[in-house]
């Protein structure tokens, strides 16, 4: 079934080129002329022929850049997407001198004492507040300890 598809595809094609050509480019008629009109005929074809392939390279140059562009653009979209396969890292291990000096180049060649330049910090102790009878501190609060010794009296 496919085949015969593709076979009718094919003669449907050939048919196609054949009735464009046919439209395009009218058949010759060299019978009956003189040397110089064929030698104007093979003139004016040369120059059918020139115009063509400038087109054609003008569309082969245009699909060339468009074949570029699209290569790059599928490019930056790979990448936005991230799919990038990211290589496996491996574990080294660097003494904080060795980190140091990769980072700050030769400018430090003895060794840091990273502990002598912390900051020592004091620990406070928390002031403990007493623990007193609750009633006492309220009255204390409320400014009702003279009036109480009024009532008291």
């Amino acid at each position: 079934m496919a085949a015969l598809m593709l076979e009718k595809e094919k003669e449907e094609k050939k048919l196609e080129k054949e009735a464009t050509l046919s439209e395009r480019v009218p058949a010759l008629q060299l019978s009956g002329l003189s040397l110089q009109d064929l030698q104007a005929l093979c003139k004016d074809l040369h120059h059918k022929i020139d115009v063509v392939d400038e087109e054609r390279y003008d569309i082969d140059a245009k699909v060339g850049k468009n074949n570029k562009e699209l290569e790059t653009l599928s490019l930056k979209i790979f990448e936005l997407k991230g799919k990038m396969k990211r290589p496996a890292l491996k574990r080294v291990k660097v003494s904080a001198d060795a980190m140091l000096g990769a980072l700050l180049g030769a400018k430090i060649k003895e060794s840091v004492d990273f502990k002598a330049n912390l900051k020592t910090v004091k620990k406070e102790e928390e002031k403990k507040e007493e623990v007193t009878d609750w009633r006492k501190n309220v009255e204390a609060m409320s400014g009702m300890e003279g009036r109480k010794k009024l009532f008291d009296a």
